[in-house]
């Protein structure tokens, strides 16, 4: 039904549709978002990561905190995972959600704002604070229609910040703000509009005219995680790889910017020992390492081989598929080179099929394994169903080998034809069939 809207109203009544909803959304609710400081997060990627350090940060120092994101809800203490297959929710349920966080008496909401929900204005009639960019590279592009119009959908986040009032909270005047990742190409762009205070974070030794940077110095990453300092405060995270030291930077200069001491921010950083789906490690007491992660896309893909190359390891067993439903399907084929290149085996398997056929998925993917080596039902294996597919990895798997379940993380659905959701978690399968492997 939503293929066949999409294809015959026109763009333009589309998009009508979509602001008159969020128009009454907004007024229905009152404009919840008033009430409390709201920090908002896009990027191509780490928004979910970042928006879960900074509510641990804020959440130790003592504030009521409220989170939308791809891996969570939060309304202070009571948290769930998002099980509704949507990074950013539709207009009525995200103006309701921040309603209850100002009904808990939140003092913080932190917004996971995707290109896709701007483009639909789901973001209208929430009005942000601080404003914080991540990185930039291409996705969406078959959605958009190009790397610009995506560019220019995420844009708006910061372009429409001071076009909101200043909110006056506890006798507070609010500042307008901008925190942007100086090691992305795209940094200038985001800082460009209007803000009370712009802020750069960096993990390089990027230089700048930007009055305030917070930077990563002395940086040392291994495979247990990282250590950095920080304006000659240490900081020291679990989380592993260069991307989640940005990511944790990006969080720093968000808490230094609400005051919260450096001390206190390293002692919270420190404390955090994993992010849900997010190289997320698996064990049942099997002799060999699994690692659920939501990487998606090949830039993602890339990183996570990146900290997997930090592991002491024998062989890297990689369980992956790809997005239908016409999601950047160029990038199918390059996942499969990416696995081929790097695992010993690759298993293809289903992802989110949406209303595409999932062996023509499988196939694509498995195309570009191929072009790089592998050969089918030697170190290249195709399997529609996950379960299956986690299973035989598992069984393949020796001692001190590394295996991979990538493209889900801890979301709760895989999502078929007709937009039907079955239910799902990649971190309770691989458990259930170590289980069975090994009890």
């Amino acid at each position: 039904m939503r293929a066949l809207i999409k294809r015959f109203i026109p763009r333009f009544a589309l998009r009508a549709y979509h602001y008159g909803l969020a128009v009454l959304a907004y007024s229905w609710y009152r404009t919840p978002s008033r009430h409390l400081v709201v920090i908002g997060i896009t990027g191509t990627s780490g928004k979910s990561t970042v928006a879960f350090i900074i509510a641990q940060i804020l959440a130790a120092a003592g504030f009521r905190v409220g989170v939308a994101s791809t891996l969570l809800f939060k309304i202070d203490t009571k948290e769930w995972l998002n099980d509704k297959k949507m990074t950013m929710l539709g207009r009525f349920a995200l103006q309701r959600l921040i309603s209850k966080m100002v009904k808990a008496n939140c003092q913080y909401a932190i917004i996971e704002t995707t290109s896709e929900g701007i483009a639909q204005f789901r973001h209208l009639g929430i009005n942000y604070d601080t404003v914080v960019f991540t990185n930039l590279y291409p996705e969406h592009i078959e959605s958009h229609g190009s790397f610009e119009n995506y560019k220019k959908e995420k844009l708006k986040l910061f372009t429409n910040l001071s076009s909101d009032s200043h909110k006056v909270i506890a006798g507070k005047v609010i500042p307008k703000r901008i925190i942007a990742n100086l090691d992305n190409e795209y940094a200038n762009e985001f800082l460009q509009p209007t803000a009370d205070e712009k802020i750069g974070f960096t993990i390089t030794n990027h230089s700048t005219d930007l009055g305030r940077v917070v930077r990563a110095e002395h940086l040392a990453v291994t495979g247990q995680g990282s250590e950095f300092q920080v304006g000659g405060t240490p900081f020291r995270t679990q989380l592993l790889g260069d991307h989640n030291v940005s990511n944790a930077t990006a969080a720093i200069a968000v808490a230094i910017s609400e005051g919260i001491s450096p001390v206190a921010i390293a002692r919270s950083l420190e404390k955090i020992n994993g992010v849900p789906g997010r190289i997320e490690f698996i064990d049942e007491g099997q002799p060999f390492k699994v690692i659920v992660d939501y990487a998606f896309e090949p830039k993602a893909v890339g990183k996570l081989y990146d900290v997997v190359a930090q592991i002491q390891k024998k062989k890297i067993i990689h369980v992956l598929g790809s997005t239908g439903g016409g999601r950047d399907s160029s990038r199918r084929a390059v996942l499969g080179q990416l696995a081929g290149k790097n695992a010993a085996i690759v298993i293809v398997t289903n992802e989110d099929p949406y209303d595409e056929d999932p062996n023509s998925i499988i196939d694509q993917v498995a195309a570009g394994a191929s072009s790089v080596g592998k050969k089918i039902d030697v170190d290249l294996f195709k399997i529609t169903d996950r379960r299956e597919a986690i299973h035989a990895a598992l069984q393949r798997a020796g001692k001190n080998d590394v295996v991979l379940v990538t493209g889900k993380g801890c979301e709760q659905a895989i999502v078929v034809k007709n937009n039907r959701k079955i239910p799902w978690d990649d971190r309770m399968v691989v458990r259930e069939e170590l289980k069975k492997i090994f009890s």
